[in-house]
């Protein structure tokens, strides 16, 4: 593999892992763990602010394994509900309730802030459109794959 290759993979490796802690920190105040964060944003960006758990796991950062635990821990927070599926009895929805879109509304302008400040702050406008096409490009490729499969 070329250097530069490698340089760029490592570079975005090494992106994540300075900036997740940081956002991560920020979000501490919200009392909302980064996680649930996420979950919340993915839900509540879905048709009728409800998505298949299967989907959820598809579309969350979170791993597929770790997004069930997270759900049933915003159920006991009242942020989340599971709905069954009339369609498939065999799954389920996750649902953001009420609560969990004003929790999500009131963390977002830290979240952005610290998206802003460790992240976007050291990237001119130019490159923040390269890196967004070309991992949106990555994501679109895998997740095709994947579906294919």
């Amino acid at each position: 593999m070329p250097d530069d290759d490698i340089r760029a993979w490592a570079a975005l490796l090494r992106t994540h892992a300075a900036v997740l802690p940081k956002l991560e920190r920020a979000l501490v105040k919200t009392g909302l763990p980064l996680t649930w964060y996420d979950v919340l944003l993915v839900v509540n960006a879905a048709p009728d602010r409800r998505l298949r758990m299967t989907e959820l796991g598809r579309q969350a950062v979170v791993s597929r394994e770790r997004v069930s635990r997270v759900v049933s821990e915003l159920e006991r927070e009242g942020l989340m509900e599971r709905q069954p599926n009339p369609d498939d009895k065999r799954s389920s929805f996750a649902a953001i309730t009420p609560e969990g879109r004003k929790r999500l509304k009131s963390a977002a302008p830290t979240y952005l802030a610290a998206v802003a400040r460790h992240y976007l702050a050291h990237l001119d406008p130019d490159e923040i459109a390269v890196i967004a096409t070309a991992l949106s490009r990555v994501v679109e490729a895998e997740e095709a794959a994947t579906a294919g499969q």
